[in-house]
């Protein structure tokens, strides 16, 4: 009997760590396109600026453009450039290479992306995770 409750008590604190690690982000329009849908679940894991490369796809949290904002400002994006990565030429910001604790995002379909390109650089607590994987649609 206490090997049953001492398992449910570590199967209970497992999935509460497992809850402030991994989040489902929904997408929400078309700047992610063909790589991901509006409507797709993807599984993100919470990560630290230093723990993103370049290319992966992250999500990132910005402020809602208006108040009924579907996406609450939470944005899909690629990481096209991390702290010490020279600047893309698409992206008009300030200096040759990205500042320490700063990210440069595009959306895979740059014509309806709001992205750095925009926004410019985002700041390190602007970082949510990193896409691990899709888990469905919507």
């Amino acid at each position: 009997m206490i090997w049953f409750a001492l398992a449910v008590v570590a199967v209970v604190a497992w999935l509460l760590v497992l809850r402030n690690r991994l989040l489902v982000v929904t997408v929400h329009g078309v700047s992610m396109e063909p790589t991901y849908h509006s409507g797709d679940r993807l599984l993100v894991r919470r990560a630290r600026l230093d723990r993103v490369r370049a290319g992966q796809i992250v999500v990132v949290q910005v402020e809602a453009s208006t108040p009924d904002d579907p996406t609450g400002g939470r944005l899909v994006k690629r990481a096209v450039a991390v702290p010490g990565d020279p600047v893309p030429p698409q992206i008009p910001v300030p200096g040759p290479r990205v500042p320490a604790d700063r990210l440069l995002v595009l959306g895979d379909n740059p014509a309806r992306s709001n992205d750095s390109r925009r926004l410019g650089y985002l700041p390190a607590d602007a970082l949510i995770g990193v896409v691990l994987r899709p888990i469905g649609q919507r």
